[in-house]
């Protein structure tokens, strides 16, 4: 085979086969295929897209490229989570105690975080003593024994994948559907998982700004992991504000700590619960989202949820003391109000501005070097819908430096207030096909 010929192939809109796309990708992880070649090919899918054939031989080649995550020794159906990205996404650190206080195992590998604000190893990370470092062995132990474990990514897992992302970002390839679906795919099924629930943001503050390509990339997704032998089923919810009100790494383990104690916010709680719902209805656990739904409630009500939260933390050298005194967490120096210009209703919060200002302080990294602050952050005060009177606050910034002019005229930017408003509907569909 020749690459140039493959190349051609796809620019004429034609699919690539199984072992042409293994052909492709073998070559470029070990560096046989040059940069320029696997960029014109980039380019060409960008144009012409991929039959839902061509995008599960992508992902299963980039899959196949390194280390392949072997859970069978963990008992029962191994349900993956994965959110497309989002400001205040504090989901994971709710739904992991929540769906194995059901008796459903959690194993979850996460990653640090670009952008906004750490990922959720970094706000693991923000509570004092724990580690997102297990053995093999104790990682499996732990969550045949207590149901969860959540560990730092190790390992060579998708190195194609990380190839072809660093030139896609530099090639003006990103917003590819199937490339993007390829990519995320083939990470939770390196990952071991037999089941993946994803999260799929649209709105201001997500990857997928309308809903068309949102639901365009669930649907992909969806229909990838179905021809790879993975149940899959995805949620689209909105991201057009920040979800909850908190946005830092240990701003948002507070507010997860709240929400397993039933005092969250509405928002996040209601995502938690559709999220939960579909990871139980994938491991098999029920047989409706009602029926799961109402079940991840009891663990909230019983208790039974932020006891298993503790024993998580205790598990992994974290302070359980946390939990019933936040603040203990890590705490920033200063908090500044953001205060109201005008009176009415709040009728916006750009997420992805107020994500920034968040960067900004210190909670997030622009580079892989910055190293985050876990104390800082911005807590919201209203959300959309809410009325607010002139020299009330808005938000509160959680900061270790005192001049945040910069950050304020960003979140001036950020906010709308108007005579009328309506806060935006949370879970826009659910995609099981």
């Amino acid at each position: 085979m020749r690459v140039v010929d493959l190349i051609e192939k796809k620019q004429a809109g034609l699919a690539l086969s199984q072992e042409e796309i293994k052909f492709l990708i073998s070559g470029y992880t070990d560096g046989t295929i040059p940069d320029y070649q696997m960029s014109a090919l980039a380019m060409a899918i960008y144009f012409q897209g991929m039959t839902e054939e061509e995008a599960s031989y992508l992902t299963m080649a980039m899959v196949k490229s390194g280390d392949e995550i072997d859970l069978s020794a963990i008992h029962g159906v191994k349900v993956d989570k994965h959110s497309t990205g989002g400001v205040g996404d504090t989901t994971t650190l709710v739904l992991a105690p929540l769906v194995a206080a059901c008796g459903v195992p959690v194993a979850k590998m996460s990653g640090r975080g670009l952008g906004h604000t750490g990922g959720t190893t970094d706000k693991l990370e923000a509570i004092p003593g724990f580690s997102v470092t297990l053995s093999p062995q104790d990682f499996i132990d732990h969550v045949n024994r207590y149901k969860i474990a959540v560990v730092g990514q190790s390992g060579n897992l998708t190195p194609a994948d990380k190839k072809l992302y660093a030139l896609r970002d530099v090639t003006g390839t990103v917003q590819s559907i199937p490339l993007i679906a390829s990519s995320i795919m083939s990470k939770k099924i390196a990952a071991g998982a037999d089941a993946i629930v994803l999260d799929v943001k649209t709105g201001e503050g997500a990857f997928m700004k309308t809903l068309a390509d949102a639901e365009a990339l669930a649907h992909t997704m969806v229909k990838i992991g179905h021809q790879v032998g993975r149940k899959t089923l995805a949620v689209i919810s909105d991201m057009s504000q920040p979800l909850g009100y908190m946005i830092g790494n240990a701003l948002e383990v507070k507010e997860a700590i709240q929400t397993l104690q039933g005092q969250g916010p509405e928002d996040l709680t209601e995502l938690c619960l559709v999220l939960g719902g579909q990871m139980l209805l994938a491991a098999n656990r029920v047989t409706s989202l009602e029926e799961g739904k109402a079940l991840l409630q009891e663990q909230i009500d019983s208790g039974r949820a932020l006891e298993v939260f503790k024993t998580f933390l205790a598990n992994q050298g974290g302070d359980t003391r946390i939990v019933d005194n936040p603040d203990l967490l890590p705490q920033a120096r200063y908090q500044i109000p953001f205060l109201a210009q005008s009176t009415g209703l709040v009728s916006q919060w750009v997420a992805d501005e107020v994500g920034v200002a968040a960067m900004m302080l210190g909670a997030g990294r622009e580079t892989k070097e910055d190293i985050i602050d876990p104390a800082v952050g911005i807590e919201l005060c209203v959300k959309v819908g809410d009325p607010i009177q002139a020299g009330q606050p808005l938000a509160i910034l959680h900061s270790n430096r005192e001049d945040v002019s910069e950050v304020l005229d960003r979140l001036s930017a950020a906010v709308t207030i108007a005579d009328s408003a309506q806060a935006p509907a949370l879970i826009r569909k659910i995609i099981v096909e």
